[in-house]
């Protein structure tokens, strides 16, 4: 009980500085911004992609998180089945 008091109160605390401080979190963000900006601005195109690899980054967690997710349904639906068939049978044995 201790623990979950503990870890709410510690999320509390952790957004409550997120919502109230929101340059601090997001100075990675501006400084990503501020150096693509530059150097499209000198001539390059290192700044174009930058977008897409933060998709490409931000998509993979997700894709993994969802493929377990998946593969546990998937194997947990084909078990039910087997469980409902075997059910089937020794009921009509």
């Amino acid at each position: 009980m201790k623990n979950r008091i503990f870890k709410i109160l510690s999320f509390s605390i952790l957004l409550f500085l997120l919502i109230s401080l929101p340059e601090w979190a997001e100075a990675q963000c501006r400084m990503c911004a501020a150096s693509a900006e530059a150097n499209l601005k000198n001539g390059g195109s290192e700044g174009a992609g930058l977008n897409t690899g933060i998709l490409y980054l931000l998509s993979m967690p997700y894709l993994i998180v969802f493929s377990i997710i998946g593969l546990w349904w998937y194997k947990n639906k084909k078990a039910k089945e087997v469980e409902e068939d075997e059910l089937i049978r020794d009921l009509l044995s």
